[in-house]
């Protein structure tokens, strides 16, 4: 079957290719280093893909599944990620300025902030995953499995689930360095209180 990326600006296409699924159709682009800048992947199944690198900038992965994606270095500035699946995804080095978070609790609109937007570390605390953490245009937000919220609300929830022990500690010393970093690199229009 022939798949086709286009651009979500002028609906032309940036790459194509006859193969058997549109996350093979990325990787390859990808791969060949095709320019995808604005690609259109709404809604796109790239569970597990390989897009190390790759340049989506301004590219619309709303409602994407990307989950355990390796998106190591991948520049995504002013990407729509809106709605994404992220679990899993390895988002180390990506380049997330301006990338739009948006979907999580009545937000309409949210928007990474600063040079360097995105934090994460891991594996940690009872799942033994990753925690992740970005700096928005609405203040500091946590990934950690199924939650998404505040880190003030992190805070209260592994308050509430672990409220001593090893766990308890690990998570404390996380939202510590989360902290931290909002503090070293939100921008000082959208700095909110953290500690």
């Amino acid at each position: 079957m022939k798949f086709e990326i286009k651009s979500r600006f002028s609906g032309a296409v940036l790459f194509s290719l006859e193969t058997e699924s549109l996350k093979l159709c990325v990787e390859a682009a990808v791969k060949s280093g095709a320019d995808l800048y604005g690609a259109d992947l709404y809604g796109a199944n790239l569970y597990g893909a390989n897009l190390s690198g790759a340049d989506l900038s301004g590219a619309d992965l709303s409602v994407a599944y990307l989950s355990r994606a390796d998106l190591y270095g991948a520049n995504l500035y002013g990407a729509d990620l809106y709605g994404a699946y992220l679990y899993g995804a390895d988002l180390s080095g990506a380049y997330l300025s301006r990338a739009n978070l948006s979907g999580a609790h009545g937000k309409t609109r949210i928007t990474l902030v600063g040079d360097r937007p995105f934090f994460t570390t891991g594996p940690i605390g009872s799942r033994n995953a990753m925690l992740q953490a970005f700096l928005t245009d609405a203040g500091v937000y946590v990934r950690a499995g199924c939650f998404w919220d505040t880190l003030d609300e992190f805070r209260k929830a592994v308050a509430k689930t672990h409220p001593s022990g090893p766990h308890a500690e690990e998570y404390k010393a996380a939202i510590a360095a989360i902290a931290w970093h909002a503090h070293l690199w939100m921008p000082k229009a959208n700095a909110v209180k953290v500690a």
